[in-house]
């Protein structure tokens, strides 16, 4: 069934000694603004860990594949839609063919309707082998810290060596020293949107609404490492709209959702806040669904 309402909602999430997501260019140190302090986790993150859940969740089975997955070769992917369409000719000859021509809106919707990851989030198809480009109807923001955090530098020790030049540089003593790097607590907060107009581009529909509720409840629960401690998703508070174009201006409707610290001493733990939810603030027309909390 296809979407007639724009959503907006929040995720709440935290982090207990561990690193919600390290900076490749900065040692893989835990992301953080650099001018108040506040932990930060991309976008990118946790679109990661949604297309990961429903991989898992879905076993990869048309029309729950993922199109950003690791080790994917993604001209590949654009191969089989062309096959899929019944135009297979189209990837022979000159590179004029294979731009695609009038195929490629075929091919576009062949992969939205494949592949999860692109009719939620969008994708850029047009490398190489072209199936266009898709605006998804599914945005979220960089995940801000409600407080500043602290990242913590550990030394770890792992009591054996990669190569015999190792071990006989060390007589056998056999250690190798590295770091590893912490957040002792943070609570995160995300914002997100959903469009209706684009979700029907896409065909994203209701169905696969309730399966992206799912996995922002539920991804971290199937995301467990020794790096990212221990990290929950605390709560999901959704705004339905009872229109397409919306009743309410997005920022008025997060200003709703308050995450305080409810002590003097640095937060350690999710009790150490008190998340108020104004319901009597909420504007005609907007309805609060909460998923978790």
């Amino acid at each position: 069934m296809a979407l007639t309402n724009r959503y907006d909602f929040v995720l709440l999430f935290d982090v207990k000694d561990g690193n919600p997501n390290g900076d490749p260019d900065a040692g893989n140190l835990p992301r953080m603004d650099a001018e108040s302090g506040r932990g930060l986790v991309t976008d990118v993150c946790l679109k990661r860990k949604v297309r990961n859940f429903v991989g898992l969740v879905k076993g990869e089975q048309p029309p729950f594949e993922i199109y950003v997955k690791e080790k994917a070769v993604l001209n590949n992917q654009h191969k089989r839609a062309y096959v899929g369409i019944g135009k297979p000719e189209l990837l022979e000859g000159d590179d004029k063919k294979r731009k695609g021509g009038d195929a490629v809106d075929e091919a576009r919707q062949w992969m939205c309707r494949n592949f999860f990851d692109v009719r939620a989030f969008g994708a850029v198809m047009s490398t190489g082998i072209n199936c266009g480009q898709v605006r998804g109807p599914i945005q979220l923001t960089f995940s801000r810290s409600v407080d500043p955090v602290v990242a913590l530098e550990h030394s770890i020790t792992r009591m054996a060596v990669a190569t015999e030049a190792e071990a006989e540089k060390q007589s056998g003593d056999n250690r190798t020293m590295g770091r590893k790097f912490t957040v002792p607590y943070g609570l995160y907060a995300a914002h997100g949107f959903v469009s209706s107009f684009l979700a029907k581009q896409t065909g994203f529909d209701e169905g696969d609404l309730e399966l992206l509720w799912q996995a922002l409840t539920q991804m971290f629960e199937h995301d467990r490492s020794a790096a990212r401690g221990e990290m929950t998703t605390r709560g999901l508070y959704v705004f339905k709209h009872d229109s397409e174009l919306g009743n309410a201006p997005a920022h008025k409707l997060f200003e709703l959702i308050q995450a305080k610290k409810n002590t003097d001493e640095p937060a350690r733990d999710f009790s150490d806040y008190t998340v108020s939810v104004s319901d009597a603030g909420l504007p005609a027309g907007i309805t609060l669904q909460r998923k978790v909390g």
